[in-house]
């Protein structure tokens, strides 16, 4: 391991969060554009930090490592640099308040910090951050999205805790936290309580209602951020935990795959729509890391860095039109594309990268993955994920044809302003160029392996895709019409959280309110007795009083029995 240098000790999450926390004092202009620097130097600083470059220190006691540099972490640093870099401008230009944008930039600097920690403990530590920046990203939008950041801390609460469970049973495992330590998770509790906890985050069958609940619901700027962070960070903690691959894992992914390309074809919210859309790209990425072998693993890591450029770039057009429409549904939009040409434009390069078409980024790194179920011979898997390649040019046919060509859009609109234009062109190129170029995705993935994207049968595949899908919209669109809002899991526990949470607030507090009421009452039967002992004795035997004065005799009667009682029961 490698000594860091003077330039290394210095984490790339600082100057994100102290760029956070001085945005909303330097006013709109000055604080975006601060904002701006700080995402962007993270991209060549992380380029430039030798490999194995390490900051030790000590985290509640342990021994942990604050900044650790390697190929996994390099390639997270990078893409969270630069998107973090553009979504603060795409934010500025859609009129994002400053202190959205602050808490944007938290939840940037606290991902960095995740993905750059040596070891568990650290990582665990941002991760919470993460969930609180976000949470906090979600709900200062107010409206719908206040329900829905309460839902997400609760759901991430959760999956931290489990998270944190897991870290626990590894150190009695291991006796350390650090990654250099162990080989992944240790045993066999911690495993599991790590793969279901990191499941909450990358959106796992079950645990994914929460993605399509809260993206749809802040500010347009704010969901370019949210689409990229979590899940992506979740995706490299599912490595951490297995790094030499987990085939249970792999299904899983396959399955996200396939389930989030169904339910995002039967979407009309668009925002939604493309929130399906994470989970079944994510599912690629957690199938590469549960096959485990290099080529997987790189397919993986190069399809995390792909779907941040290809999503980022969705949800930004996405957002323009309901910037431009103020309109959600596709039910109330269309024929966008003759008045927004630069945002159909760029959106087509996004859908034909997420779809996977040749020529585009999304090709290279989903073939990557698909090749290496494939060549180790899972084939319930290999089709799991050519059905979900299928399910999403399903799905972005749709989307296209409805919000771009179809139809017309009643009243005026405008394309993306400068700032939004640059945002997405920008982005737009680099999914081409690594889609064209893909000897530039495999200089920054990590591993090594051997893999050619054009050969004949990766392109027949990709174009029958394709062709699959423009077949199956054409059959499937009349049906797909008809379709209105389609109920999740979360149909079933967001109610029955809501009312199990509220019996147990009634009970709590009837409970509390009854004992007050006893020991109120109690008190005040003390008190009457100490005060009037006569009428206390009295309403005990059920006459208006008992004359309680006694003669001298009697009373030291009384003294002495009572004295010869305790020294009987004494003895």
């Amino acid at each position: 391991m490698v000594e860091a240098t003077l330039p290394a000790v210095v984490p790339p999450f600082v100057p994100v969060v102290v760029a956070a926390l001085l945005l909303p004092f330097v006013g709109r202009r000055v604080g975006h554009a601060l904002g701006i620097l700080a995402t962007a130097a993270v991209v060549p600083y992380v380029l430039l930090v030798p490999e194995g470059a390490h900051l030790p220190t000590l985290l509640f006691g342990f021994d942990a490592v604050l900044f650790n540099v390697d190929a996994f972490s390099r390639l997270m640093g990078l893409i969270f640099g630069f998107i973090g870099a553009v979504a603060v401008l795409y934010s500025w230009a859609s009129e994002a308040e400053a202190a959205q944008t602050a808490f944007a930039l938290g939840y940037v600097g606290t991902s960095l910090g995740a993905v750059f920690g040596g070891d568990w403990l650290t990582l665990v530590f941002f991760w919470e951050l993460m969930a609180v920046t976000s949470t906090l990203l979600v709900w200062h939008y107010g409206g719908r999205a206040v329900r829905a950041a309460f839902r997400y801390a609760l759901l991430h609460g959760v999956g931290g805790t489990l998270l944190l469970g897991a870290v626990v049973w590894h150190y009695a495992e291991v006796g350390s936290v650090l990654f250099a330590d162990a080989t992944g998770m240790a045993g066999v509790v911690a495993p599991v309580l790590a793969a279901i906890g990191i499941g909450v985050n990358v959106g796992f069958v079950g645990l994914h209602a929460w993605l399509p609940d809260t993206y749809p619901r802040p500010h347009v700027a704010a969901s370019v951020f949210l689409c990229v962070f979590t899940t992506k960070t979740g995706v490299y903690g599912m490595y951490r935990v297995f790094p030499e691959g987990q085939l249970a894992i792999a299904y899983m992914g396959g399955l996200m795959a396939l389930f989030g390309a169904g339910m995002a074809l039967l979407q009309n919210d668009m925002r939604r729509l493309l929130s399906y859309h994470i989970q079944s790209q994510v599912g690629y990425m957690v199938a590469g890391v549960g096959i485990g072998t290099a080529l997987a693993t790189a397919g993986a890591f190069g399809h995390v860095f792909n779907h941040i450029l290809y999503k980022s770039l969705l949800f930004m057009t996405v957002g323009v039109v309901i910037y431009r429409t103020g309109e959600e549904s596709l039910k109330k939009v269309g024929g966008l594309g003759r008045k927004m040409p630069l945002t159909a434009v760029t959106f087509t390069v996004a859908a034909l990268s997420i779809a996977g078409f040749p020529g585009f980024n999304g090709f290279v790194s989903k073939t990557m993955v698909i090749s290496a179920a494939h060549k180790e011979h899972i084939d319930v898997l290999w089709y799991l994920l050519l059905a979900g390649g299928v399910g999403t040019f399903l799905s972005f046919i749709k989307l296209g044809y409805y919000a771009f060509y179809h139809g017309e859009y009643d009243g005026e609109v405008r394309d993306a302003n400068l700032g939004q234009s640059v945002a997405m062109v920008t982005v737009a190129g680099l999914c081409v160029v690594y889609g064209v170029a893909p000897g530039a995705l495999y200089a920054i993935v990590p591993g090594s392996f051997k893999f050619t994207a054009f050969t004949t049968g990766h392109l027949i595949e990709g174009v029958a895709l394709a062709a699959t899908g423009v077949v199956g919209f054409v059959l499937l669109k009349s049906p797909l019409s008809l379709v209105g809002r389609v109920p999740d899991i979360d149909s079933l526990y967001n109610p029955l959280t809501f009312y199990a949470t509220r019996a147990v607030v009634f009970v709590t507090t009837e409970t509390f309110a009854a004992t007050d009421r006893l020991v109120v009452r109690a008190s005040r039967g003390v008190v009457a007795a100490v005060s009037d002992p006569g009428r206390a004795v009295g309403d005990l035997v059920g006459t208006d009083r008992v004359d309680l004065e006694a003669d001298i005799g009697t009373s030291v009667l009384l003294v002495t029995a009572a004295l010869a009682l305790a020294l009987v029961l004494v003895l």
